[in-house]
């Protein structure tokens, strides 16, 4: 049976109170909770409203300010400047997905490593570093690779927008301007006109 959820209570004061232990908790024990992969949602008290996301990233700027970034300022830079853009969910899918291969990765490492020094081994920082270090050519290739897919993707939905365009105002008629009306005509044509004769008594 899948494990239940544990529901953590956000209160006003800030404070986060674990409704499976009863206790209120810290930022650093939620942190944990990810480390350990455990299931957790955090709610407002008062109105129910979902704060899980809110809380991670507030993890996420403490790490960030601890002195070993992950992100560089250009980096977050980008991310920033794919907000409110056409690319924008496409590319939280993509960092989503990269994540994904690359946990998958280091997990399938970890295995070889048991499966050759026993359950107990680890996979230490320097065998992980020389691992990247074999592997980054390929990733940089695939990565590449996806974006030059991501933009003929692109291209292609733009190139269906703009005949989808054309063909919706293709059933509509317009006026045309290059015959019976043009601005100045009528006055054209009396300026050509002869002056009519006189009339004989």
């Amino acid at each position: 049976m899948a494990d239940q959820v544990r529901l953590i209570k956000k209160y006003p004061n800030r404070r986060l109170y674990d409704t499976q232990t009863s206790s209120y908790i810290t930022l650093a024990d939620v942190k944990q909770l990810v480390l350990e992969h455990g299931s957790f949602q955090v709610v407002d008290a008062k109105t129910g409203e979902e704060l899980t996301r809110n809380i991670l990233l507030q993890i996420i700027l403490e790490e960030e300010a601890g002195g070993a970034p992950m992100f560089t300022s250009d980096l977050l830079s980008q991310m920033i400047r794919f907000y409110g853009n056409a690319m924008q969910g496409m590319m939280g899918k993509y960092l989503e997905n990269n994540i994904r291969a690359f946990t998958d990765m280091q997990a399938k490492l970890q295995d070889q490593v048991r499966s050759v020094y026993g359950d107990n081994a680890t996979v230490s920082h320097d065998l992980w570093a020389q691992f990247l270090n074999l592997q980054g050519p390929a990733m940089q290739s695939m990565m590449a690779a996806y974006m030059e897919q991501s933009k003929r993707m692109y291209a292609q939905m733009q190139e269906q927008l703009d005949s989808q365009t054309r063909n919706l105002f293709s059933g509509f008629q317009f006026p045309s301007f290059s015959g019976g009306f043009a601005p100045g005509k009528a006055d054209a044509d009396e300026a050509v006109a002869p002056p009519p004769a006189a009339s004989k008594k």
